[in-house]
């Protein structure tokens, strides 16, 4: 798996990266998925509510917006390239104080429910959003992220 991840030299941020690299692997070998490729990319939350608004018509920031490759079915390459993850390191923060967890932990909760979207999970009904948010939470518990 090669996972590309774009930001500006931050200490804190490279942590989050060297461990969420850890979890999303994890999670890739949980869901026996091999050779594929993505992005993830930090932002604030001015730039991921352009994207909201632009590309899904949601005129507010969120947390976190996947954008699948594998939804265009032209694509047939022996590795799998699944897109990009935009996060909201605005949202990390705030989230985390919220949810009262870590940073870090909020961090690999949102790559690997942006990972799960270019895979193909949805949360759009009951039925979904149980496995997806199993799968989420098996992989967390499995990388050591705990709330």
């Amino acid at each position: 798996m090669k996972i590309g991840l774009f930001n500006e030299t931050n200490e804190e941020l490279d942590e989050y990266f060297k461990t969420v690299k850890k979890v999303l692997n994890n999670g890739l070998k949980l869901l026996k998925i091999n050779k594929c490729e993505f992005n993830i990319i930090v932002v604030d939350n001015k730039y991921i509510h352009e994207l909201n608004k632009n590309y899904r018509g949601v005129d507010r920031e969120t947390d976190v917006i996947s954008f699948a490759l594998e939804d265009d079915k032209t694509f047939n390459l022996a590795t799998r390239v699944l897109g990009d993850i935009y996060i909201s390191i605005d949202k990390v923060y705030s989230q985390a104080l919220e949810y009262e967890h870590s940073r870090m932990r909020e961090f690999c909760f949102l790559a690997v429910h942006g990972m799960l979207h270019l895979l193909g999970y949805d949360h759009m009904n009951k039925k979904d959003e149980e496995i997806m948010f199993s799968l989420q939470e098996e992989i967390l518990n499995q990388s050591n992220i705990q709330r």
